[in-house]
């Protein structure tokens, strides 16, 4: 059964073509590390992509795909090194999970498709790669299909921020004087929070869509629990970045080292404030978090 599920319904034909080439169409490619299956999906002829550099300054954009030939070689790059760290059916799952489109804007034949990426990549050997940023597609429309015309890529998520982002711009900060012990782990001892709206997720555990457990270690299992928290956040235009309260309920504390190396890579910060607690939980789970955020988007 196919993993990929259009939240765009056929009848809205535009942007339900454009999320299964920008999605669906693109990790599969991707996996397979084929890129004859995207080839038809560019605009040869007028296209150039744009590298943002993870910053929010377009003085320091560069135009680093000039031709739709150097985008494609840095493709097949990046393709190369991902599948050969990761078994596929894991890696084409995980980069589904880390990928949010919903916001493409349409007039005619022409459209804008806000492509975002929010969360971490576990390969064979645990290793963790943080996916955090987004990419502005222009599309157009030719001889029926939609195609890409262009991109701005690597841009931050959120916008407003850097790869460094200053603690205030996440609409948390910790308060001068505020600390605490030595041997404290990755989170705050205080923060104050700023915030027209708060969203709260329930624990989220690692389970997939249809209710089955992913991984057998506590690495596997941090990676998709929060990823899976990424993205009920995301539902309440969050991130990661907006969370300020975490609660961990964890089966056993001698995995709590292991669990904080996985969750220091992926939380950016300043971290939240956090509680956690050893507990059972229900059977194969070995870890369950909750999130309290700061909400960016309207209600």
């Amino acid at each position: 059964m196919s993993i990929y599920k259009n939240p765009f319904p056929e009848v809205d034909t535009a942007r339900h073509a454009i999320w299964d080439m920008l999605v669906a169409r693109d990790i599969e490619a991707f996996v397979q590390h084929d890129w004859s299956i995207v080839a038809n999906d560019f605009i040869e002829a007028t296209f150039m992509g744009l590298d943002a550099r993870g910053s929010d300054n377009p003085d320091s954009w560069q135009l680093t795909f000039p031709t739709l030939a150097s985008y494609r070689d840095s493709w097949l790059a990046g393709a190369t090194k991902d599948t050969q760290a990761h078994q596929p059916d894991k890696l084409r799952q995980q980069v589904y999970n880390n990928t949010f489109l919903r916001d493409i804007d349409v007039q005619n034949d022409r459209a804008i498709a806000h492509k975002k990426f929010d969360g971490i990549l576990v390969d064979d050997n645990s290793n963790t790669t943080v996916m955090q940023w987004q990419t502005l597609y222009q599309c157009q429309k030719v001889d029926g299909q939609w195609k890409i015309s262009g991109f701005v890529g690597y841009l931050p998520f959120p916008m407003g921020q850097r790869r460094t982002p200053e603690p205030q711009l996440t609409g948390k900060r910790v308060p001068t004087g505020a600390g605490q012990h030595s041997t404290a782990g990755p989170y705050s001892p205080v923060l104050q929070v700023k915030a027209d709206k708060i969203v709260v997720i329930s624990g989220q555990v690692a389970l997939d869509i249809d209710g089955n457990v992913v991984g057998g270690t506590i690495e596997e299992q941090t990676a998709v629990t929060l990823e899976n928290c990424a993205k009920q956040l995301a539902t309440g235009s969050c991130s990661l970045a907006d969370v300020f309260k975490v609660n961990v309920f964890i089966t056993d504390l001698d995995n709590w080292g292991r669990f904080n190396v996985v969750y220091a890579q992926m939380m950016p910060e300043p971290r939240p404030v956090r509680t956690a607690v050893q507990t059972p939980l229900l059977p194969g789970l070995l870890v369950e978090v909750e999130m309290w955020a700061t909400s960016r988007g309207a209600s």
